[in-house]
């Protein structure tokens, strides 16, 4: 479900009333301009693939597993086809194929039903998610914000949203999961946006001035 104009501005307005650094940051960051991933079943394939390596060695994965299932898509049912040797050929290791082998079979014997997860709370659907192999807790949140489009998601484990909250609210060493939780409670119902931001952080942070 995709975000309306009118939510993104009143989830601004809440942030900037509510948190002057997340004011200070948005002023310098600029509009929210983060687009919904519709492919759902494709969104988790590359979020397993990008797993533990580089981003420039994830895309160059990506793009030669959909140059090996031409002239279709990236699906369960294609995926499913591919014997462990086609897919560990494009690069993928033996622990990688075992997970989208596992995603695909859940699709299609409809364990996991991606057309129906949105249907179900953050907190249930997460948990329909991790029941697929190599899909833990920050991938399903990442599933959550940019697919199914829910506000309210603080992927707290998540290193470069550490890290930004550290700088942007002055913590001597990376905050705690107390200390970051009590940062993003103000943000409620609106994390996902305010992460956004911390993601951005990072692009305007020469610059950032929280006064």
């Amino acid at each position: 479900m995709a975000w309306t104009s009118d939510q993104i501005e009143t989830a601004i307005q809440h942030l900037q009333r509510v948190d002057p650094v997340m004011r200070a940051l948005i002023d310098q960051a600029g509009p929210f301009t983060l687009k919904l991933e519709r492919d759902r079943f494709g969104m988790l394939v590359r979020s397993i693939l990008s797993q533990q390596i580089s981003t420039k060695a994830a895309r160059s994965i990506r793009l030669k597993l959909e140059e090996r299932l031409k002239p279709h898509s990236v699906s369960a049912a294609i995926i499913q086809e591919q014997s462990e040797d086609e897919l560990r050929a494009v690069g993928l290791s033996r622990q990688k194929v075992s997970y989208l082998k596992d995603l695909a079979g859940r699709v299609l014997d409809k364990r996991l039903r991606l057309d129906q997860v949105g249907r179900l709370s953050d907190e249930a659907a997460i948990k329909e998610l991790i029941q697929v192999k190599g899909i833990g807790r920050w991938t399903a949140q990442m599933f959550l914000m940019f697919s199914l489009g829910r506000l309210d998601v603080f992927p707290h484990e998540d290193l470069v949203i550490r890290s930004s909250i550290q700088e942007l609210y002055q913590f001597e060493g990376l905050p705690s999961k107390r200390e970051l939780l009590a940062i993003a409670e103000p943000w409620k119902p609106y994390s996902t946006v305010a992460s956004w931001y911390c993601w951005r952080s990072i692009d305007v942070k020469k610059n950032f001035n929280p006064d």
